[in-house]
């Protein structure tokens, strides 16, 4: 066996050693009188009240799925805006032979027709969002 490899499998045993021992010394260690407001379940902070199987209001899907629209959604756009406003090539050095070298990035004759399409890809989620709004999705009655 190498021993470039040792150290990280003396992390991995540490590592596994002080979980156990942290295991094993909760258990022997910890409080074990349980009581009937210990058993009770947990809500947030807050006493449970009523079912745990009641429905829930229609409203309350709505502002999740409008969240992960918008959200979701807008992260396509940061990629987008570093590939768009990177330098399309490095500068040439001056003892170097050759083309200079290309790096990342949006290829200058399509960065017009991708601004566009990300100004059309922004302009349908403001469409989404004044739909959202008018509909009164963001008004909790």
């Amino acid at each position: 066996m190498s021993t470039e490899f040792t150290p990280v499998f003396l992390l991995v045993l540490v590592a596994i050693g002080v979980a156990a021992s942290m295991l094993l010394a909760s258990a022997w260690l910890g409080p074990r009188k349980a009581t009937r407001v210990k058993r009770m379940p947990y809500e947030s902070g807050m006493d449970p009240i009523g079912d745990a199987r009641q429905r829930f209001d229609v409203r309350y899907y709505l502002v999740a799925i409008v969240f992960l629209l918008f959200d979701v959604e807008l992260l396509f756009l940061y990629p987008w805006a570093v590939a768009q406003w990177s330098l399309r090539t490095l500068a040439p050095d001056p003892q170097a032979t050759g083309p200079p070298v290309p790096i990342a990035g949006i290829p200058a004759e399509f960065r017009d027709w991708v601004f566009w399409e990300i100004m059309l890809f922004i302009a349908i989620l403001a469409a989404a969002f004044a739909y959202a709004w008018r509909k009164g999705v963001f008004e909790w009655r």
